[in-house]
């Protein structure tokens, strides 16, 4: 399911689908069949770069699966956020990735001559176009992964096959589709027998999250990424995915039991449905999600 950038349209949708490939033969982000290294930790710093960056862009994660040698995000930009952010914002959420040139400084500190004003004025608007833009977001997330592990090879060179490639997703079933078909990247590959079951998608986290807050009536857990919620866990108002945790569930479960004649893995047909898998009651699901959004009002990393 590749996309060529030119499916990326800017404007006209706030979601995105993309994927990224490792340019190597060996399989880079687990075991190398061939070496028999194993390069599994460095899914984890995927995950650890998408927070960082995740808490600087005006860009949420809806989705995303990392596999052995590529990884998928479904995104989603929130322009209207990052315009509402004040200059001294920017400049702020800026500096945490990139180094600030000296007449910001100086604007920063209330001592730049009229024409460093002016200049520091027109960047910041720049820079605050880029923190909700997604080849941005990519190029961020990219670049830090690949000098770490050119790094860790001991080696120079190209670590990504080009690109990101991407789709713009117009619609709520584009979006939703897209979403079910990352999650289950696992699952159809045939490294998993069910979503709740593979690890280092964004199912296998909520999924996790949801079930040891509902153990501990501690909804705070964090994720290893902080994912945009669905309608039924964020607070009235707030930008959510359109349809409640719960339904979600049960279409990538649905998704999942369909033979597809370009893939090998489905979920199992004599597997119970994943509400029973999970032992959730859809009559218990209202209280449960009220608790979420309450705490999720006071700081949870849960969405």
């Amino acid at each position: 399911m590749g996309y060529a950038r030119r499916l990326l349209v800017s404007g006209e949708t706030p979601y995105y689908h993309v994927i990224v490939r490792c340019v190597r033969q060996a399989w880079f982000w687990g075991l190398d069949e061939h070496s028999g290294r194993d390069y599994s930790h460095r899914k984890n710093w995927l995950l650890e770069r998408l927070q960082t960056l995740i808490d600087v862009f005006a860009i949420d994660v809806c989705a995303y699966a990392v596999m052995s040698n590529h990884y998928h995000l479904v995104l989603h930009v929130d322009s209207k956020r990052a315009e509402a952010w004040k200059p001294g914002e920017v400049v702020q959420r800026w500096s945490k990735l990139f180094s600030l040139p000296h007449f910001v400084k100086s604007w920063t500190q209330g001592d730049a001559s009229d024409a460093d004003t002016v200049a520091a004025s027109a960047l910041i608007q720049e820079w605050r176009e880029r923190l909700y833009d997604v080849s941005w977001f990519m190029r961020s997330l990219n670049e830090n992964l690949a000098r770490r592990a050119n790094a860790e090879d001991a080696c120079a060179g190209r670590f990504w096959e080009g690109r990101f490639k991407s789709q713009a997703l117009i619609d709520e079933i584009q979006l939703l589709t897209a979403m079910a078909y990352v999650d289950l990247n696992p699952v159809r590959a045939g490294v998993a027998l069910t979503p709740e079951a593979s690890e280092f998608t964004s199912i296998h986290d909520r999924v996790r999250a949801w079930d040891q807050g509902r153990a501990t009536a501690d909804f705070s857990i964090s994720m290893p990424v902080r994912l945009m919620g669905f309608r039924d866990q964020v607070s009235q108002g707030s930008a959510a995915l359109p349809l409640r945790f719960l339904d979600y569930l049960q279409l990538v479960d649905w998704t999942g039991r369909l033979l597809r004649p370009d893939k090998s893995g489905a979920i199992p047909p004599d597997a119970p449905p994943i509400l029973q898998r999970l032992e959730i009651e859809p009559e218990d699901w209202g209280s449960q999600c009220q608790g979420v959004g309450k705490r999720r009002r006071r700081g949870s990393r849960i969405h």
